[in-house]
């Protein structure tokens, strides 16, 4: 930006210096403030070529520059912010990226301690099924001996019945009392085929 600045600085100072020399014509045709036989007119031009080539000295060495400091350290600053918002950024990033994997971590573990709960249970299951069935086996077999055992008692009872019938049978036909050994042995004889 000074350059540009400069260089217009000189071609005003040069298009200055041309007016200067085509003067003489220029007061021919009326215009007296560029007639420059006038020492007025004269100093005037060159006090404001010296005042000029002045400000553009000052505003070349002291103010341009100082616009040019503020300009850099802007630029800077923005680049400086604009370095902290990519870090910013790629941390942002990096920690989500983070987040995410932890999130996937975290079901993957979800699901394998579920999976462990569950065939625990399957296993606690199983296990209880087996005792239940094993206890529902033993009271099975209880039942079953405790029916057989009845089932016996009752054969037995029935056998002594059978005897008591046939020798009161016998004692009511017959009048005489049978042998209770020889009826028992009889009815024993006679149930043996049907036994159950």
């Amino acid at each position: 930006m000074t350059r540009t600045v400069r260089t217009g600085l000189l071609l005003t100072v040069c298009g200055v210096s041309l007016l200067a020399v085509s003067a003489p014509g220029a007061y021919a045709t009326g215009m007296p403030q560029l007639d420059f036989a006038n020492p007025l007119v004269t100093g005037q031009v060159f006090w404001g070529a010296i005042i000029f080539l002045v400000f553009y000295l000052v505003l070349s060495k002291v103010m341009l520059p100082g616009v040019a400091r503020v300009l850099q350290d802007r630029g800077q600053r923005i680049s400086g912010d604009l370095e902290i918002a990519r870090s910013a950024k790629h941390d942002a990033d990096k920690a989500v990226a983070e987040l995410q994997q932890a999130r996937k971590d975290a079901m993957a573990e979800a699901q394998a301690h579920l999976k462990t709960v569950l065939e625990e249970e399957h296993r606690t299951a199983e296990q209880q099924l087996a005792a239940i069935n094993a206890r529902l086996d033993t009271e099975i077999a209880d039942a079953e001996k405790r029916v057989a055992d009845e089932k016996a008692r009752a054969l037995g009872a029935l056998k002594d019945i059978a005897a008591e019938t046939t020798q009161a049978l016998v004692q009511r036909l017959t009048g005489v009392v049978p042998d209770a050994q020889l009826v028992a042995q009889r009815v024993e004889t006679a149930c043996a085929p049907h036994t159950i």
